[in-house]
């Protein structure tokens, strides 16, 4: 958690509980930031805020701080059982969750209000055991949310704060009939606090906020200048075919850099992610399916810089605070004009520098006017040297491990045809859907060609000088895979394998 641009108002000023004046103070918590200044005497007085801000800007502080004072001041029902948490906090993503699950531990340090936290894809029954056994505030994501709400592990009839964070971003990934479900499943808006957050309050997240808040009082923080002097933006125009090379090179003219690439689609951060371990550049993925035992191990490393570099859809672009991140690159320009300022507001934190560079490729070129239109400035165009490309052999490409090849996601047992809960599948048996797993690295350039297995329907010469049965016509089939992988330096956009972006 980061107070960046501070206002003059402390914390202190406001009839807090000691207890949470002390849970600020450790956090090194003294002056509030605008969205704090603005959003706690309206939350503290008991009505409900909508407010506008971007991520970093203290708005995890604001909602916390309200939400202890609530709870402290206020009595639980005297018939509240165990299960029926006091205060929800709804988060988009799974990092999201856990960032506010970490915030809310150091500021209610000394509150004695139990926390739970909820999300998918790992810990499935340590979740449901630990929110069964009684939570005061349940932080989770949309889905495992509810999961567990239909199973009855936890009820919201008491509930007395609700907070949306990101409410923007659960209608952009498809949340948004989720959180209908759950506010109406809350007490009436009048007998509970609500909080409401977004980077844009637009029309639809203002309908949202009037029709299960209790009259919201907007609260809208300016975003700063992404033109600040703390991002040096600039751009390059490439070919798709240039895209690896020039990337590849600006990697390694880096030094102590900690840098996230920005891509469009899962596809293309797999072909990034490929390239750059391929040529000695290590790496890692992160994307909407990348099992969650895994993007967390991942992003502390990222953090604690034993990971020079993060290849990533916008899943990372909002919600996560990575210190100490000096550049950004966007290998693709985002279709979204504002999701490429939260791009790149993913270095420059805390009042450090940072570096943004985009890539006006053949694809993507159509989006620098509505990029520049709505950050009302000019992107510095810089010229590509041949200098800058680095040489890249297309098969120095490794492929990404497919489930079965290299990790299993974590998670509830899988439903069958019948809806019983299947066990483990005993090694070496595949299911009737699935494919034989291909090896995880291609070959290299050095490295021999593989010798072709046998084919049943091949004729094969005997001991004897005797041929086997005549050969079957085989359906003629496209170019082979390493045909379609292009000349030296193709974009990974031709080359990475197909999948789809959760």
């Amino acid at each position: 958690m980061t107070q960046t641009h501070l206002s003059d108002v402390r914390f202190s000023s406001f009839d807090l509980d000691p207890r949470i004046l002390q849970g600020l103070a450790d956090a090194g918590f003294d002056y509030c930031t605008p969205i704090q200044a603005e959003a706690l005497p309206i939350a503290l007085a008991g009505h409900d805020v909508a407010g506008q801000a971007q991520t970093g800007t203290g708005k995890t502080a604001a909602f916390v701080v309200a939400t202890l004072h609530r709870l402290l001041t206020k009595p639980p029902s005297p018939q509240r059982k165990p299960n029926e948490p006091r205060a929800l906090f709804v988060a988009p993503t799974r990092e999201l969750a856990v960032q506010i699950h970490r915030d809310t531990q150091q500021l209610a340090a000394h509150c004695g209000v139990r926390l739970g936290l909820v999300y998918g894809g790992t810990g499935y029954l340590q979740q449901r055991d630990e929110v069964a056994a009684g939570v005061d505030i349940l932080i989770g994501t949309p889905g495992r949310l509810i999961d567990y709400f239909k199973q009855r592990v936890f009820d919201l009839r008491v509930a007395e704060v609700v907070v949306i964070d990101e409410a923007d971003r659960m209608f952009d990934l498809g949340f948004i009939q989720d959180i209908r479900y759950l506010l109406r499943r809350l007490p009436p808006p009048s007998e509970r606090l609500g909080m409401l957050f977004s980077a844009t309050l637009s029309y639809r997240v203002t309908e949202l906020a009037y029709e299960h808040m209790n009259d919201p009082r907007p609260v809208a923080i300016e975003p700063d200048r992404v033109t600040a002097d703390r991002v040096v933006q600039r751009c390059y125009m490439v070919g798709n075919d240039e895209k690896v090379p020039l990337i590849i090179g600006l990697l390694r003219a880096m030094v102590d850099a900690r840098v996230i690439i920005f891509a469009n689609t899962k596809r293309a951060t797999e072909g990034i992610w490929g390239f750059l371990e391929g040529n000695g550049i290590r790496a890692a993925i992160l994307s909407g399916d990348v099992p969650q035992k895994k993007r967390l191990s991942l992003l502390k490393a990222f953090q604690h810089g034993e990971l020079p570099v993060l290849v990533a859809t916008d899943v990372a672009a909002r919600g996560l605070h990575i210190p100490g991140v000096t550049h950004v690159i966007n290998y693709d320009l985002p279709d979204d004009a504002e999701d490429y300022v939260h791009r790149i507001g993913r270095t420059a934190r805390a009042g450090a520098k940072g570096d943004a560079i985009s890539f006006v490729c053949e694809t993507y070129a159509f989006c620098l006017p509505d990029i520049e239109r709505f950050i009302g400035a000019k992107i510095p165009v810089e010229p590509v040297t041949t200098a800058m490309l680095a040489r890249v052999d297309p098969r120095s490409r490794v492929r990404v491990p497919r489930h079965g090849e290299g990790h299993e996601e974590e998670g509830p047992p899988r439903r069958g045809r019948g809806g019983r809960g299947e066990g483990p599948r005993p090694e070496g048996r595949r299911g009737p859907n699935e494919r034989r797993p291909r090896p995880v690295v291609e070959s290299s350039p050095s490295a021999a060609p593989p010798l072709a297995a046998t084919d049943p329907g091949t004729p094969t010469e005997s001991t004897s000088g005797e041929t086997a049965a005549p050969r079957q016509r085989r359906r003629r089939r496209g170019p082979s895979r390493a045909a379609t992988e292009g000349a030296v330096g193709a974009s990974p956009e031709a080359t990475a394998p197909a999948a789809v972006e959760s």
